[in-house]
């Protein structure tokens, strides 16, 4: 059985509730970093502009930061929202970010959703198929430009001429794309390296298995070959009492997220894996309490790579 591999998403940013600061915040992370290490594969950011009155960090000037600081672990965006980048630029930028940490890049990219975001920043917020059309063509122009040493391309959306992108990314990143419907799971199937789902229970996590893997055969595609990825909400502890105490501010819902004693969230964990999800990249509830990390290190992770 392949090992369960865990990343940490990043927090976003100094929690305003509880008065939490940049050196606090510094501070937390990195005692966070110190925990998983040895542990923990990798660091995440997630990539959003803003979250009503919270702190929160651009996610690509956040995560080149962090993986400047922390070389052991590899990093990546759970996920890219294309809308914000031209895609000839966000290949760009991603070669020269796996160059310049030694290839431990994982590139995670979406079709965005959040309209409120579009709106404030002053994007266009075109239908979501029209976004999903958006995505198709950025994932082939990026892949142009990891693979031809000058990339042309005339789409309905984006359009490049002999574009250059040197040095190339060695190695060529991973992609990893999230989604979950069928016009999305189509793209995941065409061009993903690894496939990533957001924030699932596993009842409805259990119908977009079969649907991606419908998704795989039409285009003649072994499912085997598309990794399964988790990402969201974690929030754990040695007893219900603190875990209840560390949910007091979070109300994560075991619906969605993995939520209990590490007995309970083994248990819930097994059922994705038993999916074929082998890895997890976790925002793990109560930060800067890092009763969540401890917890995983101490006993979910030894017990899931038994």
């Amino acid at each position: 059985m392949a090992r369960i591999q865990f990343g940490w998403s990043l927090p976003s940013g100094p929690r305003l509730d509880l008065k939490v600061g940049p050196e606090g915040y510094f501070a937390a992370v990195n005692r966070g970093f110190e925990l998983i290490e040895g542990h923990f594969d990798s660091g995440w950011f997630v990539d959003h502009l803003e979250a009503g009155e919270a702190n929160l960090l651009e996610g690509w000037t956040a995560l080149t930061y962090f993986a400047a600081q922390h070389p052991q672990f590899q990093f990546g965006h759970a996920v890219l929202c294309q809308s914000f980048r031209n895609p000839a630029l966000l290949a760009k930028m991603a070669a020269t970010l796996q160059f310049m940490s030694n290839g431990r890049y994982i590139l995670g990219i979406g079709a965005g959703w959040k309209e409120s975001e579009y709106i404030q920043y002053g994007y266009p917020y075109p239908p979501a198929g029209v976004r999903v059309e958006e995505l198709g063509e950025a994932l082939e122009i990026i892949k142009l430009m990891w693979h031809e040493q000058r990339a042309t391309f005339h789409g309905k959306h984006y359009h490049i001429e002999e574009a250059w992108c040197e040095p190339e990314p060695h190695p060529i990143p991973t992609i990893m794309v999230g989604g979950s419907r069928p016009h999305m799971l189509r793209l995941v199937a065409r061009y993903a390296d690894w496939w990533n789902v957001s924030w699932t229970g596993i009842d409805r996590y259990r119908e977009e298995v079969k649907e991606c893997e419908r998704a795989c055969e039409e285009i003649g595609r072994d499912p085997a070959t598309l990794r399964r990825t988790w990402f969201g909400g974690c929030l754990c502890g040695p007893d219900e009492t603190i875990v209840n105490e560390l949910n007091k501010n979070v109300n994560m819902s075991a619906s969605n997220a993995f939520v209990g004693t590490g007995q309970q969230v083994i248990e819930q964990m097994q059922q994705f894996v038993d999916l074929g999800v082998d890895y997890f990249m976790l925002s793990c509830g109560g930060f800067p309490d890092l009763t969540t990390l401890e917890t995983l290190v101490n006993e979910v992770m030894p017990a899931l790579n038994r």
